[in-house]
């Protein structure tokens, strides 16, 4: 696909629009938009991916795979796929001859700062042409926008959920300069869509934690996000064995003891690491084998974090925390709350969903641990589905009802109103915008003042700052909207060329509020 003719990555039906549009059309302006929510006391989502898109779709895959090929090698590629798919004479090709020619994308794309947090019915951002021989170009790009964008927003969605509890019950026991961005990790790589899924994914989530076992999401913040992971904290692995090690090691030595001492003095001497335990007998390992080994543990330039990865994650990790202190002990924090000897933690990464991460800090709390003697690993299931009561709720672009939608054209440089609104809609939620619309600071409960072709939608935004609003109006022209002194719709492309660029750093503070 990295070396496909970016203009065949979209769906079929928009290979024939352009001819299908009005005659004379020269402006088409299209809001993407999250237009509901379909999770329980979630009416949010964060602002993501959208520079990560453009780099490597609108600049990279366009100047390599299409304007910097050849016009024979573009056109031919183009036409054998759609003459023989679509059939022959059904697509005007000259549009993209045009298009090759001109020799760069003619299109305009404003956005919100990626890390707000956006209200149902709020644009996030808005795409149209910059030239008026290309109009039908916008819409055309619309399938890869999309099909780009939902999934690093719902991932940093889910990243920002599991903050929240993080927050709250680091409040109740964890030290303040204990950080937050550690308590949790992604483990989700091997149960992501694909590769490129699995960065991007876990990209997102690493805006609300630092902790991650997939090596490319460092690779793509770096490529994306103007960050360096040898400068600043952009995310870290950790050192940790797996079943095949252990399993291996205990066929060869008969026991289990010998591998954690030579992990212990030989292989690991001055480096924290992770041992997954529950090979054979966890229990064992945890109550009578780690016991053998105090005298190495405690002598043991680092950590060792027991993992379990089998049974019921509540009981498993809160139990191991109670056992680890009766054998080595601890100290109380200022906050009144065990803490373990730092040479042993608790990790476990095995069905934790934020209910279970919830009832682990709760159960801690309960008996009176603090939550950071415990790091939990966030699995693919959570990254692609949530607990709903006895409901699942899959993650997919229709979890917040996300599209792309024209609200706005104009025909030979008259303002056209665009909108739609099927009455059959019983979700009450597919009515577009109509017009051009900005996005503003508004206040909770504030009264907007709607007439029959101006309305505005809005929702709460506490992150976002005290009691502020993303607040949105239509029903503008495009030169009404451009020229609005207030919108927060910034141009971040514009003719080929990235305007506007945030870094891994801002975009986190952003999120939260300055406390990542």
């Amino acid at each position: 696909m990295h070396t496909t003719n970016p203009l065949l990555w979209l769906d079929f039906y928009k290979t024939t629009h352009a001819e299908q549009y009005p005659k004379g059309l020269t402006k088409i302006v299209s809001y993407f938009t999250p237009r509901l929510s379909r999770l329980d006391g979630e009416n949010h989502l964060v602002m993501f991916g959208l520079q990560g898109t453009l780099k490597t779709y609108l600049l990279k895959a366009f100047q390599e795979n299409f304007f910097n090929r050849s016009l024979d090698e573009v056109m031919a590629e183009y036409t054998r796929i759609l003459d023989n798919t679509l059939g022959q004479g059904i697509v005007n090709y000259d549009k993209i001859r045009r298009l090759h020619t001109l020799g760069y994308l003619p299109i305009q794309i404003k956005a919100l700062d990626e890390g707000l947090r956006v209200p149902m019915k709020v644009p996030m951002l808005e795409v149209t042409n910059t030239h008026p021989d290309f109009a039908w170009l916008v819409n055309t790009l619309e399938t890869a926008l999309s099909c780009s964008l939902w999934h690093p927003m719902i991932s940093a969605n889910v990243g920002y959920m599991y903050r929240k509890i993080v927050n709250k019950y680091f409040d109740i026991s964890v030290e303040d300069n204990i950080p937050r961005r550690r308590a949790l990790g992604d483990f989700s790589m091997r149960g992501q869509e694909s590769l490129d899924s699995a960065a991007v994914s876990s990209a997102a989530f690493c805006l609300s934690f630092v902790n991650t076992a997939t090596v490319p999401a460092i690779l793509y913040l770096e490529d994306n996000y103007n960050c360096d992971c040898a400068q600043e904290e952009v995310a870290f692995g950790a050192i940790s064995t797996e079943h095949s090690v252990m399993t291996s090691n205990f066929a060869v030595d008969g026991d289990e003891i010998t591998m954690l001492k030579r992990l212990l003095t030989e292989t690991y001497p001055n480096n924290g690491f992770s041992m997954v335990s529950d090979s054979y007998d966890y229990w064992n390992l945890v109550d009578t084998l780690l016991p053998q080994c105090r005298e190495e543990i405690l002598n043991h330039n680092g950590y060792l974090a027991i993992r379990g990865d089998s049974g019921n994650p509540v009981d498993i990790s809160t139990q191991t925390v109670s056992r680890l202190w009766d054998t080595f002990g601890g100290h109380v924090n200022t906050k009144g709350f065990k803490v373990l000897d730092p040479h042993v933690k608790v990790i476990y990464g095995d069905s934790i969903t934020p209910q279970r991460a919830e009832r682990i800090y709760q159960k801690l709390v309960e008996t009176g641990f603090a939550c950071n003697n415990v790091i939990l690993g966030v699995g693919s299931f959570s990254m692609q589905c949530l607990e709903q009561g006895s409901q699942l709720q899959p993650y997919t672009r229709d979890t917040f009802g996300i599209a792309i939608k024209t609200t706005y054209g104009e025909i030979n440089g008259q303002p056209l109103m665009i909108y739609k609104d099927p009455k059959t809609d019983s979700g009450n939620f597919k009515k577009s915008q109509k017009g051009c619309c900005v996005v503003t600071w508004g206040y909770a409960n504030n009264s907007n003042n709607n007439d029959d072709s101006r309305s505005s939608g809005s929702g709460s935004n506490g992150s976002n700052g005290g009691n502020r609003e993303l607040t949105y109006t239509d029903g503008l022209t495009f030169a009404e909207a451009e020229s609005h002194p207030e919108n927060l719709l910034k141009t971040v492309f514009q003719d080929g060329t990235l305007t506007r660029e945030q870094t891994l750093g801002q975009i986190r503070q952003r999120l939260h509020g300055e406390q990542f």
